[in-house]
């Protein structure tokens, strides 16, 4: 199959349980809770979400006709230098929903460049095998169908999904990440109270929002 890719590029993981391990970001394009245009927003079953993953025209974005070229292009952001090299090679797969092109060829490409693959999903559609960290955040009137991975990272508060629907699923970390909007310091003051209640939750702040970095 082809691949759409909205951005790529070399960053700081900001939030959750990597934050602070160096990782490509590769951005897919597309998503299968709405069209990620405002013009849709109202029809949407995600309401919350602030990314852009329209089209193939953000940074290192283009369209990939195989998987190889694909892992080329990643291969392309992470530093040459020997030392760089040594290090352990992420590339953090997002979207949009990264899951809807996300396939066995890729997962194979990218592990033959030497990454290791994590996956940011919003866990509504069942994950090929070979990945390395698998991160799950449910979103509100979205069935979750991938109900096992490295971390299950809740946006907070949503009235449809509270942290109790999930605490019992077969995750190794649990985040709790405020929402990002009009209220986010009130939002933060409760996730931070929610954590200090229930120690099973960490706390996941978006710091590269803070740094101002991609």
């Amino acid at each position: 199959m082809s691949y759409a890719v909205k951005e790529c590029y070399l960053t700081v993981q900001g939030e959750g349980a990597q934050a602070g391990i160096t990782a490509v970001f590769l951005r897919f394009a597309g998503c299968n809770l709405w069209s990620g245009l405002e013009r849709d927003r109202a029809k949407a079953v995600c309401q919350f979400c602030d990314t852009d993953f329209v089209g193939t025209n953000g940074p290192g974005g283009g369209k990939f006709k195989t998987a190889n070229a694909l892992a080329d292009h990643i291969a392309e952001f992470w530093p040459q230098s020997e030392r760089a090299q040594a290090a352990p090679k992420w590339v953090v797969c997002t979207g949009g929903e990264p899951a809807l092109q996300l396939d066995k060829e890729a997962i194979e490409a990218f592990h033959e460049k030497g990454f290791k693959i994590a996956i940011e999903t919003n866990g509504t559609i069942a994950l090929p095998e070979g990945l390395d960290w698998i991160c799950v955040s449910p979103k509100a009137n979205a069935d979750l169908v991938q109900t096992t991975g490295h971390e299950l990272k809740l946006v907070y508060p949503q009235k449809e999904n509270r942290p109790e629907d999930f605490s019992d699923l077969d995750f190794g970390v649990f985040s709790l990440q405020p929402l990002d909007d009009t209220n986010q310091a009130a939002h933060s003051e409760a996730a931070f109270e929610y954590c200090l209640e229930h120690p099973k939750w960490r706390l996941s702040v978006q710091t590269h929002k803070y740094l101002g970095v991609p």
